[in-house]
Parts: structure tokens; sequence; C-alpha cells
């Protein structure tokens, strides 16, 4: 197998400022019509989110501060994920400029630091707990970032529906899920057809970069991107920046001896 990654050691953070910076009725009738209508409900979102998801659902509340950033600046730079509804980047941001997504951004540490410092890039940030989108908010809002828009939801939506083919400088997903139990394989986010669809969306050239500290899911993903031909390892140029800040999540993982294993994939020419 053709070795795809790279093992990476614990580097400093030139954005340390932004990581601390950086969820009776008595009608016998009444009751089964709602039942049947609760009925019809599950059918239709089974129909429309057949997929078994590679993220977990949480709970959690969100602090004064964090539903006050919410209030004020979700209604411009947040949207939930929609199945009908495709994007326009350039009216969303009010410019032109080379575009990237992250997919599980988590609570934005790496999402506001990397766009502090290439501010002529616009990011779309992708996930699906609410407070910790509300803590990338809170850090937009400190460090005044205009180049960065979120979406709350699954990140295979906005993939399939949200996206114009051929639109994306770039693609990152960084410390996926490994969903380590064999059982939970099939929940994983990097399987072949997830490839497909980000190749999809990728314009010529454009690139898609992983990072792990899962051992096991990096052989898994490596044997992925062996198995298609649509992105490829090699010199080629990176539109942007791929120097990621060193998250608290990947100190422990050094502690722990775990090293992060990254993907620089390209997506080769139509």
């Amino acid at each position: 197998m053709r070795d795809y990654g790279r093992v990476t050691s614990p580097r400093s953070n030139p954005n340390s400022e932004l990581e601390h910076a950086a969820e009776s009725t008595s009608d016998v009738s009444e009751v089964t019509d709602a039942q049947a209508d609760r009925d019809a409900e599950r059918r239709e979102r089974a129909r429309l989110y057949p997929r078994v998801t590679s993220f977990r659902s949480r709970r959690g509340s969100l602090t004064q501060a964090q539903q006050q950033n919410w209030e004020e600046l979700w209604p411009r730079i947040g949207r939930d994920v929609s199945e009908t509804e495709q994007l326009d980047p350039p009216a969303w941001f009010g410019r032109i400029a080379p575009l990237i997504l992250e997919i599980g951004c988590g609570t934005g540490t790496s999402t506001a630091a990397m766009a502090a410092v290439e501010p002529e890039v616009d990011v779309i940030a992708v996930d699906v707990y609410r407070p910790g989108i509300a803590q990338l908010l809170g850090a937009i809002k400190r460090a005044d970032l205009d180049n960065i828009r979120v979406i709350r939801g699954d990140a295979v939506i906005v993939l399939k529906n949200m996206l114009a083919p051929a639109s994306l400088a770039g693609v990152r997903v960084f410390f996926p899920d490994p969903w380590p139990k064999a059982r939970h394989h099939k929940r994983r986010l990097l399987q072949p057809e997830t490839l497909v669809q980000i190749a999809g969306v990728l314009r010529d050239g454009g690139v898609l970069h992983i990072a792990t500290d899962h051992a096991e899911y990096a052989e898994s993903i490596a044997a992925v991107i062996e198995g298609q031909s649509l992105l490829i390892a090699g010199d080629q140029p990176v539109p942007f920046s791929i120097e990621r800040p060193v998250t608290k999540f990947e100190g422990r993982a050094a502690r722990e001896g775990r090293p992060v294993t990254e993907f620089v994939l390209t997506r080769v020419p139509r």
C-alpha cells in the first residue's frame, strides 16, 4: 500500500491567543390521528435521512454569553443544513474568494486560528454540536473574523445538496470520530462514497486535508484512498495553508503517545 500519510510531532502554535479565545386527549379519534401523524413523520425522516450518521447526537446548553453571541451572529453567518437549498457563497460572504469546507469543526479552535492568518480565504465550518458552534461564534466575534460561515447539521447532506460541483478550493477533516468498535466502522465519515462526494465538490487541483490521531482509522483511510483515483497524493502546490494550530486534544494525544497522521490529497483534473 502506498504511503499517503505523514506523521507529525507536537508543534508550537503561532495562533495560541485564538486557541484560548478560541446544543390526555379524551377523543380516541384525535389520539389515532396524532399517532398517524407521528408515524408519517418518522417515515418521512427515514426517507430523508436514511444514512447511518458519522456523529453522535449530544445535548448541551449555552451559557448566557454564548446565547447572546448566537442571537447576534447566527442570523448573518449561520444556517441549518438543508435538503433543498444550494449555497451561494459569494452572496453569503459578500465577495468571491477561495472557499474551504471544514467538516466537524468542533469548538472551532483550528477554524478560527487558520481563518485569522488567511483572511483572503473563506471557510464554511460544519458541525452538529450547538455548544461547540457557540464557542466558535465567540472566537469569531472576539477576533472580528468575517471569513467564516457556519452550517449546523450533517456534513454529508452539505456535500450532496448544498454545494455546487467543483466549487471548493479545499476540504478539511480534522480528527473525525474514529468509531473504534468494529461494529461501528460503518459510521465512519471517510468511506469510499464520501471521498467521491468530496472529489465532486472540489475544483481541479483542490485539496482534501485529513488529520487523525487514531492509528487504525489512519490505516482504514489509507485503504479507502488506495481504492480510488480522483484524489491523489503528490507534490502539487496547495492553494491554502495546511499548517494547523495545536489544539488541546492534539496535545493530549501526543502526551498519550498517539501520533497524528495527515493526508494531503489533490483533486485530479476532470
